[in-house]
């Protein structure tokens, strides 16, 4: 049989047809199970947590980060934070918000563990290790904490729960590619991070874990999630190994954002999307798909026709507003020139998904890392530890 022009027109509007379904059922999926707490949470009730948050530097939101680990409404928890370097600056404001909290229980940990390549790891084994509770939450350092996070990482875990997280939201983006940010953030991988856990196909986000110490301990501890370069994936396959799930979080937790510039959002979307096609390549292939602005434009340069420019036009038109129904829904950041951050986005999206295939190498806070085996992945460069 002779292809023809029409047969491969139509074979290309077929499958951007297909390609805008997907991206549009995962935006429903994922649209009804945020906010839907499910079934009855299998937490001890008012058990004791330990929480550990590694920190580096000072960051634009740094002082209210930290001040909202003191300000949990939890009778009893335990706040462990974790420098790897005695000169860091984010000390003294640390040792100011301690002393002006003495009713909370906390400690610092100074000094780090290197076990592998992964600098924020290796600054929180310390702090796992020190924990005196069996259920522990690490927690990144510029995670904004509601005064109710740990119960709503509690109200998420199952009987087949083996680690509760949530993935960032990005929040009060003080300019264009801070809201660029939260175009990739939160209708974007948070979208696809909830229709994947919604469809039995948890992956752990290293922002927030509640793990229940015996049961990590077990499966080699802390120091199995070296097992990959980025803690999440390794945890997301110790997880599974051991017939279990990976839940998300009710409403997932905000990150303030501030400002950010063009060189910040490309540096780390390309550093994830690395760690990602290293970690679970399968899955990675086909995000070339989920933005709206590749399929289909090539689409409308292939079939050139007037009628399928306006059909083209009516689809990344529903494309784009499921997505601000989506932040809408979710109560996420919404404002007029997030319709233009998500078209920058996604024509940014073909250049970071081909640069994790072209390259190995990623830079992180100051380190130079190969990640193509866990073996290569110690740091080529000099640099200090991150958080």
């Amino acid at each position: 049989m002779i292809a023809t022009p029409e047969s491969g027109a139509l074979a290309a509007l077929a499958l951007c047809t297909l390609l805008v379904l997907v991206n549009l059922a995962s935006l429903t999926v994922a649209g009804l199970r945020i906010g839907r707490k499910g079934k009855p949470s299998a937490f001890p009730a008012g058990a004791p947590v330990s929480v550990v948050r590694p920190l580096r530097g000072l960051e634009a939101f740094s002082e209210e980060t930290l001040l909202a680990s003191f300000r949990l409404d939890y009778p009893a928890y335990e706040l462990i934070f974790c420098v790897a370097d005695a000169g860091d600056p984010v000390l003294p404001m640390l040792e100011r918000i301690r002393a002006a909290h003495p009713h909370i229980p906390s400690r610092l940990i100074l000094g780090d563990e290197r076990i592998g390549g992964n600098p924020k790891l290796n600054n929180c084994v310390r702090g796992w290790d020190a924990a005196r509770h069996d259920w522990v939450i690490l927690a990144d350092s510029n995670v904004l904490m509601a005064p109710d996070y740990i119960q709503q990482m509690q109200a998420a875990w199952r009987a087949e729960t083996g680690l509760v997280c949530s993935t960032p939201i990005g929040a009060r983006p003080e300019n264009f590619f801070a809201e660029v940010e939260c175009a990739f953030l939160n209708t974007l991988q948070a979208r696809w991070q909830y229709a994947g856990e919604a469809l039995g196909l948890g992956f752990a986000q290293g922002k927030s874990m509640l793990w229940h110490k015996p049961f990590l301990e077990a499966q080699g501890g802390i120091r199995a999630l070296n097992a990959e370069i980025a803690e999440d994936a390794a945890a997301t396959k110790l997880v599974r190994a051991a017939g279990r799930r990976v839940h998300l979080v009710a409403s997932p937790f905000r990150q303030p954002l501030g400002r950010r510039d063009f060189a910040e959002v490309w540096s780390r979307q390309v550093r994830w999307a690395r760690l990602r096609r290293v970690t679970f390549p399968l899955f990675f292939a086909p995000e070339i798909g989920i933005g709206a602005l590749l399929p289909l434009v090539l689409t409308g340069l292939v079939v050139g026709t007037a009628e399928a420019v306006l059909w083209l036009g009516a689809a990344g038109a529903v494309w784009y507003g499921a997505e601000m129904a989506l932040a809408h829904r979710a109560g996420w950041h919404r404002s007029p020139r997030l319709l233009l951050a998500f078209l920058v986005r996604d024509a940014l999206l073909p250049a970071i998904w081909a640069s994790a295939w072209a390259r190995t190498a990623i830079v992180w806070r100051g380190n130079t890392m190969d990640i193509r085996t866990r073996e290569s992945a110690a740091p080529l460069g000099t640099g200090p530890s991150a958080a």
